[in-house]
């Protein structure tokens, strides 16, 4: 079964390399494939047998914002392929996704109350700072991950922005980071969404991450961990690509590499807009 496989696999490589060639291509599969397909199928016998690994893909790996973006569903799916027949007896995997957005340097204040009015009185600054992050698991975390492993691959929201970066004057710096998690999970910016992968037969598994409407344009970085017995096993990693397009693309830029220019056309549109206004009013008293 192994044997044919890697035949198969073999075959499928050639047919790849061949294709952009056309009928040429085509005739020089037909003489090449049978002896360089069972050259490569006894190397790949003799290989040394690796361990599970995870593969997956994404439904789509780049996101235009645009003026209507509402947000945008993105199905996360792949396969585990172990290194040999499935052992009922063996313990079952687990499958944790991530997508953290770009990052930033963040500033947290603490309002307090002073003669009637709330003012800003303490902050903390954060260096790095993901302006997304969605962790996705087939159970809960803590009961899959052990701790050291979340350290290691920084995979909970709470390891991913780095709480130790926190700088600032204040003696409780913590309840600054727990009070950024807190309203970014509120605005959606932050998600734990437990159980919401599912794997079927230890084998094929798929999840839906809602990206909200308020993305930071740049890369947002897709991880998949394999997981068995709190440790991490293998991983995959992909990303998303998040840009504007049409209309806002071109304001934005023009804002930041021409920003006279900007403001010129800003001031015009100001003019002519308060002007057709003030047309409008007199032909509608006239």
């Amino acid at each position: 079964m192994r044997g044919g496989l890697i035949l198969m696999a073999a075959l499928a490589l050639i047919a790849l390399i061949l294709r952009p060639f056309g009928r040429l291509g085509g005739r020089l599969l037909m003489t090449l494939a049978p002896p360089l397909a069972i050259l490569l199928a006894v190397v790949l016998s003799v290989l040394p047998a690796r361990g599970a690994e995870i593969i997956g893909a994404l439904s789509q790996t780049r996101v235009s914002l645009t003026a209507n973006f509402s947000g945008s569903e993105i199905l996360i799916f792949g396969a585990v392929r172990h290194d040999g027949p499935a052992d009922e007896a063996e313990p079952d995997y687990d499958i944790i996704i991530t997508i953290e957005g770009p990052r930033h340097p963040v500033s947290i204040w603490r309002k307090a109350r002073s003669l009637g009015i709330w003012t800003n009185v303490d902050a903390v600054t954060m260096a790095s700072v993901p302006s997304f992050h969605a962790v996705a698991t087939t159970a809960p975390l803590e009961r899959i991950l052990s701790p050291e492993a979340d350290a290691e691959h920084r995979i909970s929201t709470a390891h991913a922005i780095r709480p130790e970066q926190a700088s600032g004057t204040v003696a409780d710096i913590d309840s600054f980071t727990e009070a950024l998690m807190r309203l970014r999970t509120r605005d959606g910016a932050y998600l734990e969404l437990d159980r919401f992968v599912f794997l079927d037969r230890n084998v094929l598994f798929r999840t839906t991450v809602t990206l909200p409407a308020n993305l930071t344009e740049g890369g947002y970085t897709t991880r998949m961990f394999l997981v068995r017995d709190g440790a991490v096993v293998a991983q995959y990693r992909s990303a998303i690509f998040v840009r504007k397009e049409g209309l806002e693309r071109w304001l934005h830029q023009l804002a930041y590499d021409r920003p006279l220019a900007y403001g010129l056309l800003a001031l015009l549109i100001a003019l002519v807009a308060g002007w057709g206004a003030s047309a409008a009013f007199r032909f509608g008293r006239s």
